[in-house]
C-alpha cells in the first residue's frame, strides 16, 4: 500500500496506542482517560494548541503549517460500547462489559498518528484543526461539539472522518456523494386496555391481538406509502405483553426504528405511524401513546469534497470505491457535515467480524493507510505556494 513513509515508520507505535486505549474502554460522553492519553500523546508531538474538556471530554488539537491559510477539520470518535469482548486479544478489554467493538480506538490511533507526522513536516498553509470526539455511539457527541463552536471558534472550512469497514478489503476505501449512512429515530408505543382473565376476553379490552395487527401494518409504510425508488426501514425490534399464562394484560409496549435518507421520507413514516397506530387502537377499543425518541440526521457527502477525498485516498490506498451503496446505519459526524462541508469514508477492515458484535477488532495494518489519508487531506487541501 502507497502510504506515506515516515507514517509507514511509526507503524508499530500507533498499534500500541491503540491497544492502550483499547485496555481502558470508556463510555458516552465520560472519555476522561483516553482524552488524557490522546493530550498527553500530542503535547510529546509538540502540537501548537490543545483545547481539553469540549462537549465533557473533547480535545481540540491545532497545527499549524508553514504558512498562514485556511483551516481542516478532521475528526475522530473515542467511545466504546456497553458488552463484553470475546476477541481473546493479549489488550483485550480490562473493563467488564465494556469493549471497542466499533473501532474508534483505531480512528484515535489513526487521528494521532497524522497528528505526529504532521506536526514534524508541516508541509501545508494554514491550520489542521483535529477533532477528538466523545459520544458517537450514545448521546450524539458530534452535536455537541458543534454546539461548542469547535468549527466557528478555530475557522474550520471543511471537515471529514473515516469508518473502520469490515467486509471491505483491507486498506481499501469506500465513499459515496451524497448520503452515505441513514437519519435514524427510535419509537416506543404503548396499547392500553383493560386486563382481565384469560377466561373471559369479553370482559377485556386485549392489546395482544392489537399489537399482533399492529406490527403487521406497519410494515406496509415501507411497501405501501413510500415511493420504491426511495429507501426506508421501519422495524419492530420489542414487543412486551403479559405476566402470565391465564391473565389479559392491561397493556402491550412495542418498539423500534425508523431509518431513511431523505427528509420527506422521513416525515412520511412517522405521520404514517402515527395514524396507524392511532388508527389500530381506535378500531380494538384501545388507547395509544407514541413516544419518538429523535436520533441522528442523515449523514450527507457534499459531492465536490467527496471526489476530493476519493482522490486523495487514491494516493494512498490500493482501491478507492467511489460510489459505494449507502448503509442504513446512522453516524453522527451528519452533524458536523450539516454545519460545514466534507466527506465520510469507509477503511476497510478485510474479513473481520462485523462492528457492534463482540469479536470484532480493528486491524492494526489499516492504520497506516489511514492516518496517511488524513495527512494527505491536510497537504492537499491546505498547498503551500511558491
Amino acid at each position: 500500500m502507497p502510504v506515506v513513509n515516515r507514517i509507514a515508520a511509526f507503524a508499530e507505535d500507533m498499534a500500541a496506542w491503540r491497544h492502550a486505549i483499547h485496555r481502558r474502554p470508556e463510555l458516552g460522553f465520560d472519555c476522561h482517560e483516553t482524552a488524557a492519553f490522546v493530550v498527553a500523546r500530542l503535547r510529546e508531538f509538540g502540537v501548537d494548541e490543545i483545547h481539553e474538556g469540549i462537549a465533557t471530554s473533547g480535545v481540540v488539537a491545532l497545527i499549524r503549517g508553514r504558512a498562514p491559510g485556511g483551516a481542516i477539520g478532521l475528526r475522530a470518535d473515542m467511545d466504546a460500547l456497553p458488552m463484553d469482548e470475546i476477541t481473546g486479544a493479549p489488550y483485550a478489554s480490562e473493563v467488564p462489559g465494556r469493549m471497542h467493538a466499533c473501532g474508534h480506538d483505531g480512528h484515535t490511533a489513526m487521528l494521532l498518528g497524522a497528528a505526529r507526522y504532521l506536526a514534524e513536516t508541516r508541509n501545508f498553509a494554514g491550520t489542521a484543526v483535529l477533532l477528538f470526539q466523545p459520544a458517537e455511539e450514545l448521546g450524539g457527541g458530534g452535536a455537541e461539539m458543534v454546539r461548542a463552536g469547535v468549527l466557528d471558534r478555530f475557522g474550520v472550512e471543511q471537515v471529514f472522518a473515516m469508518h473502520i469497514a469490515p467486509g471491505v478489503p483491507l486498506g481499501e476505501f469506500a465513499t459515496t456523494p451524497g448520503p452515505i449512512m441513514a437519519a435514524v429515530d427510535d419509537f416506543s408505543i404503548t396499547l392500553r386496555g383493560k386486563g382481565g382473565h384469560a377466561a373471559y376476553p369479553h370482559d377485556a379490552l386485549d392489546p395482544i391481538p392489537a399489537a399482533g395487527a399492529l406490527v403487521q401494518a406497519l410494515q406496509t409504510i415501507a411497501s405501501r406509502n413510500v415511493d420504491p425508488m426511495k429507501q426506508v426501514v421501519v422495524s419492530v425490534t420489542q414487543i412486551h405483553a403479559g405476566s402470565a399464562f391465564n391473565v389479559i394484560p392491561e397493556e402491550a409496549v412495542i418498539t423500534g426504528t425508523i431509518r431513511s435518507y431523505d427528509k420527506s421520507v422521513h416525515a412520511l413514516a412517522h405521520r404514517r405511524l402515527d395514524e396507524i397506530v392511532q388508527g389500530h387502537a381506535a378500531a380494538f377499543g384501545l388507547n395509544a401513546e407514541i413516544t419518538i425518541l429523535p436520533g441522528y440526521p442523515a449523514t450527507i457527502n457534499d459531492e465536490d469534497r467527496t471526489a476530493f477525498a476519493a482522490e486523495v485516498a487514491r494516493e494512498v490506498a490500493v482501491r478507492v470505491d467511489e460510489r459505494m451503496v449507502p448503509e442504513m446505519g446512522a453516524e453522527d459526524f451528519s452533524y458536523m457535515l450539516e454545519a460545514r462541508p466534507g466527506a465520510f469514508l469507509m477503511l476497510g477492515n478485510g474479513g473481520t467480524p462485523m462492528c457492534h458484535h463482540p469479536a470484532f477488532d480493528f486491524d492494526d495494518r489499516a492504520a497506516p493507510v489511514g492516518a496517511s489519508y488524513f495527512a494527505r487531506l491536510v497537504e492537499r487541501a491546505l498547498p503551500l505556494t511558491e
